[in-house]
């Protein structure tokens, strides 16, 4: 195994989710889960982020993100497979 997991998700992720601590929430939250990757804010107002585990944590992973930290309003999260390199470890990554 690489030791970034099996499942590798990418959620873009819309509603009041910038100015809220989402990113600080997100790591916080993916580095409990043991997940590897990475959150961003977009200058579309969404913040992105790439999970990468195993698919149970993954999943739970994006359950708590449908709530965020409290003072976020989570509107919707769309997601897809990623293919692309993630280092191990999860991070908060530069704007986008």
């Amino acid at each position: 195994m690489s030791g970034v997991g099996d499942t590798r998700v990418r959620a873009l992720i819309a509603g009041k989710v910038q100015g809220v601590w989402f990113r600080a929430w997100t790591e916080e939250e993916a580095k409990k889960r043991g997940l590897s990757g990475w959150v961003r804010n977009l200058a579309d107002g969404r913040v992105e982020a790439v999970f990468a585990g195993p698919k149970t944590q993954v999943e739970d992973m994006l359950a708590a993100c449908r709530l965020g930290p409290p003072p976020a309003r989570v509107a919707q999260i769309e997601t897809d497979d990623f293919h692309g390199e993630i280092a191990p470890g999860f991070r908060k990554a530069p704007s986008a």
